[in-house]
């Protein structure tokens, strides 16, 4: 699908309503930055509070603007696999490039549950399909074992691993590697993305790139070239900025990282809230330590 960093867009909203022309401008700042892939509506565009209107129209305003560029991959997961299948067949029939399916959330699927929803849902595409693990969201962790099992459906191309497990990371690699190598293993965490793709990973789907695209991606560029003490030295620089900008819930700092780079009004949705002073005050300080100004 891809190697490097994929950003996992903001969606900007603005006094209610999507704000597709700062769509436009915050996708031209992100391939400006060198990123590889845009992961559209996922945790940070806030999938779950957006109307089923405004999911086509953000949809269609990232293919028709990144036009090719790079590849355009739609959050569609759901704890239905019908409304999963649904949201991604619309998500072809829209130009996406390949879809992100989280694991079911809520219902809690055994092992044999997600084998058979993954499967049903990368049947009805033609495009690929990238599983995403994060447990911490969903209480529902995909196990390396299951993963491996799906490394006969050719169209499941690889996973968004988040389970903040290293241990894990690492059997699910070992597992899948040897059998298909061109499966792609994706960090869902910023801060276990040099330790995933020095494992042997292929990059990240990035919070953080949101703020520091040409940063972060320069890093698992650095990491997939060989360079790894160069890149051991940018983790690092970065840390601070990662971890800040999970101190509140996803995405509210990013959004207000954001928005302080002038791309987009703070404005996010309820249940959700903008983020408080002292996450700003944490926010600006990393920005301005690593010379990321708007």
């Amino acid at each position: 699908m891809f190697r490097g960093t994929g950003t996992a867009l903001i969606t900007p909203f603005n006094e209610g309503a999507f704000d597709e022309a700062a769509y436009r401008k915050f996708i031209d700042f992100q391939l400006e930055g060198g990123v590889d892939a845009l992961i559209v509506l996922g945790t940070t565009g806030e999938a779950p509070s957006v109307t089923e209107e405004e999911r086509a129209r953000i949809i269609s305003c990232a293919v028709s603007h990144s036009n090719g560029r790079v590849p355009v991959i739609v959050g569609t997961g759901s704890n239905s696999t019908a409304h999963t299948v649904s949201m991604s067949v619309q998500a072809q029939e829209l130009g996406a490039d390949g879809v992100l399916v989280v694991t079911p959330y809520y219902n809690k699927p055994t092992q044999e549950g997600l084998h058979l929803h993954f499967k049903a849902v990368a049947e009805a595409l033609s495009i690929p399909v990238i599983v995403y693990n994060v447990p911490g969201r969903t209480g529902c962790n995909i196990l390396p074992e299951t993963v491996a099992r799906l490394l006969d459906t050719p169209n499941i191309v690889g996973i968004k691993e988040a389970s903040g497990d290293m241990a894990q990371v690492d059997q699910l690699i070992r597992l899948v590697k040897p059998v298909r190598p061109d499966f792609m293993v994706y960090s869902g965490n910023d801060d276990q993305a040099f330790h995933l793709v020095c494992s042997g990973g292929d990059g990240i789907i990035s919070v953080l790139s949101n703020v520091a695209p040409r940063e972060m991606s320069f890093m698992v560029d650095r990491i997939l070239a060989g360079d790894l003490e160069e890149a051991r030295i940018e983790h690092l620089r970065l840390f601070p900025l990662m971890k800040g900008l999970f101190v509140e819930s996803n995405p509210i700092p990013v959004k207000y990282g954001v928005a302080k780079l002038g791309y987009c009004t703070e404005e996010i949705r309820l249940p959700l809230t903008t983020a408080s002073q002292s996450t700003k005050d944490r926010v600006d300080r990393d920005l301005e330590n690593l010379g990321i100004t708007g």
